[in-house]
């Protein structure tokens, strides 16, 4: 079999053909609602993905060995531009493929990308991070979740918080503290567990627009093997940046592991956007209206260019890895200023709850969520952290807990963290 790749305009015209004979049209796609179960949603997801494993068009830049196609992001964004009306499982880029495969494909060793990729590539595993912590807060380092070694086991106990659909999930990333006798960001390990078995408890957080999309996880000794260890024992903080990285790149709309025009699409208004609402309210005509609306696809077009050109050139070198936040920054900005247009805009016609129904509602729903967007993968305040000291090269912010091990820093309330034994 020959190596040659194929070339792109190829490429784009056996998509071109392929999605017109086997894919269902955008613009027929049942509409979910955010308080609507996700499961249905998640299944018919799942099903679209096994169509493009099927069809020979999952996983375009994903490695070749482990049942992607190897491709370039030349040809992910040619198959992009053919599917644009196409519907596609965009629900599993955030956190399946962009986070937790990305995440695999770089730290997972050989057994695990064999065993698990091909199934997530096919649809059949949905997979989802256990990062954050009821008590942590945007210390992500600061895991109190435990892994206490026993042989060549692991037995987990703890809480995480935030997890996005995991109660409909199959498999996640834990982060859990291994370590307690060094500074907190060496004692941490990254686990591959199967989320429905026992000793793991899901209960969902019900949101007050009605949606249960975030879960809370308790861990009462849950075995996994050593084998189910991703990257090194004790190095887990270097995995766990590296998700961070792909969950920003993600959001941010540049990553070579999802599918369709994702957030990229979001950002830019092509969907029900805040220009179809003024034209419903009779308002396309009113200056502040059309003001907000030039402002906002001004600031959307200026983040999709400003996406393409950072994807561009961390792919290349010029730029490093670090500058993922620009794009993560970027994108919660936009909806930022999305869902602010949305309010100015829609008035009352954007109230949730009562009999408020339709598309107006629902983009009244999404400005209850906009500050999700600008915590989900570290806050804005992070971002911009991680900017001005990894991509600026400027003074790191004071820490006083950088050399001191774990056991003995002292949280609000008093007390030090571990245990003493």
């Amino acid at each position: 079999m020959s190596d040659v790749m194929e070339p792109v305009e190829t490429f784009r015209q056996r998509a071109r053909v392929w999605l017109k004979d086997n894919m269902p049209l955008a613009k027929d796609a049942p509409v979910r609602r955010a308080e609507d179960p996700a499961g249905p949603h998640f299944q018919r997801c799942r099903e679209l993905q096994g169509k493009l494993w099927e069809g020979g068009f999952a996983g375009i830049c994903w490695p070749k060995e482990y049942g992607g196609l190897g491709l370039s992001m030349d040809h992910l964004r040619a198959f992009n531009d053919e599917a644009v009306d196409y519907e596609l499982p965009l629900s599993l880029n955030v956190p399946t493929f962009g986070i937790l495969g990305a995440t695999l494909v770089a730290f997972g060793s050989h057994e695990q990308k064999s065993k698990y990729v091909p199934k997530i590539l096919s649809g059949e595993h949905q997979w989802v991070q256990f990062l954050s912590e009821p008590s942590g807060g945007s210390d992500l380092a600061g895991v109190l979740t435990r892994a206490d070694r026993d042989g060549d086991t692991f037995v987990i106990n703890g809480s995480k918080i935030w997890s996005s659909f995991a109660e409909i999930s199959d498999y996640c990333m834990v982060l859990a503290r291994t370590n307690w006798d060094v500074p907190k960001h060496r004692g941490l390990t990254m686990f591959i567990v199967k989320i429905h078995q026992p000793g793991i408890q899901i209960e969902p957080i019900r949101m007050t627009y009605g949606s249960a999309e975030f879960c809370q996880e308790f861990f009462t000794d849950v075995v996994v093997s050593i084998d189910d260890v991703v990257g090194e024992v004790d190095e887990g903080w270097t995995v766990a940046s590296s998700l961070l990285l792909q969950e920003r790149i993600s959001l941010g709309g540049g990553s070579q592991f999802t599918v369709g025009a994702g957030m990229n699409r979001e950002s830019s208004g092509t969907d029900y956007s805040i220009l179809k609402l003024a034209r419903s309210l009779g308002q396309a005509d009113d200056p502040m209206t059309r003001q907000a609306v030039a402002d906002y696809h001004a600031t959307a077009h200026a983040h999709h260019i400003m996406s393409d050109r950072v994807t561009r050139a961390i792919g290349k070198g010029i730029m490093n890895p670090s500058s993922g936040s620009l794009l993560k920054l970027a994108h919660a900005i936009t909806s930022e200023k999305h869902a602010q247009a949305t309010v100015d805009i829609g008035g009352s016609a954007v109230v949730v709850g009562g009999d408020n129904r339709g598309e107006a509602r629902d983009l009244g729903n999404r400005t209850l969520t906009r500050q999700g967007i600008a915590l989900g993968g570290g806050s804005n305040e992070i971002q911009r952290n991680i900017i001005s000291e990894r991509v600026l090269g400027m003074p790191r912010e004071w820490a006083g807990d950088v050399d001191v091990p774990y056991r003995d820093v002292r949280r609000s309330g008093g007390g030090a963290t571990g245990p003493k034994n």
